[in-house]
């Protein structure tokens, strides 16, 4: 490639994905008959595309339908801001590929959690529950489905912040939920079950096991590691590049 080529944003996905999973209903233990399959996944962008005017995207949507990409960077940054999406991510049951890097990258799940989720969990639930309202304003009633998984939610904030530990299926829960889609639960009570997960996420994170801030240090040294793996990897590939073209070997006379 060219220095001034750029490739196609699908290109990153197919060429340099290293962790890709299964999310929605699927890894939640929701899922039905008519459920989708999301993708979600993190990709490596070589170290050359950046010592370039135009940098590499920060993510990628696509190419397969329901399929989102972050590249790894982006992703990180995310993470230590406890982002519930892409630390649900990191925890998905339904794992579909991962090589060196994305094992390495599983293995620093819990670096990225802390007490932030608190905080992060609650008000994205509190910004979904306005959306919600407004529905029922202006509808007479919400979405339901938003308003299971906003439950959802709330109950891996509440659970997190009493275990520290992040699981994403929902267990036993499950049936209740899926009442709340299918409408078959008043929205009062919907109410009523989101005001008490949120007011038990509150109790449980004074004394919550996780730590006050994430470790950014093995998350920062992860991503050095990583970038100037791929910086070795292109100026060897760039030597042997040379070599060929020369007629010789790459460290012949």
């Amino acid at each position: 490639m060219t220095p001034d080529a750029s490739p196609d944003a699908a290109s990153f996905v197919r060429d340099h994905t290293v962790y890709s999973c299964v999310m929605g209903s699927r890894a939640f233990g929701l899922a039905t008959d008519g459920s989708d399959t999301d993708r979600r996944g993190v990709f490596v962008a070589p170290a050359s595309l950046f010592w370039r005017f135009d940098k590499p995207p920060t993510h990628v949507e696509g190419p397969a339908e329901e399929q989102f990409s972050w590249e790894l960077e982006r992703f990180l940054k995310l993470a230590l801001r406890a982002n519930p999406n892409v630390l649900e991510c990191l925890h998905s049951p339904l794992v579909e590929y991962a090589d060196a890097t994305g094992r390495e990258l599983l293995a620093l799940r819990d670096a990225f959690l802390s007490r932030a989720a608190h905080q992060t969990f609650v008000l994205y639930a509190v910004g979904q529950r306005k959306k919600l309202e407004a529905d029922v304003r202006h509808h007479g009633a919400p979405r339901w489905k938003h308003a299971m998984h906003l439950l959802r939610l709330l109950i891996a904030c509440r659970d997190l912040l009493r275990t520290g530990e992040l699981v994403i299926d929902v267990g036993a829960d499950r049936e209740r939920l899926l009442q709340v889609k299918r409408g078959e639960v008043p929205w009062p009570r919907v109410e009523a079950w989101m005001a008490r997960l949120a007011e038990e996420a509150d109790a449980a994170a004074p004394g919550s096991p996780l730590p006050p801030e994430p470790d950014r240090a093995r998350v920062a040294d992860f991503l050095f590691r990583t970038r100037r793996a791929s910086a070795l990897q292109a100026y060897a590939d760039h030597e042997v590049a040379q070599g060929l073209v020369g007629g010789g070997l790459v460290g012949q006379p």
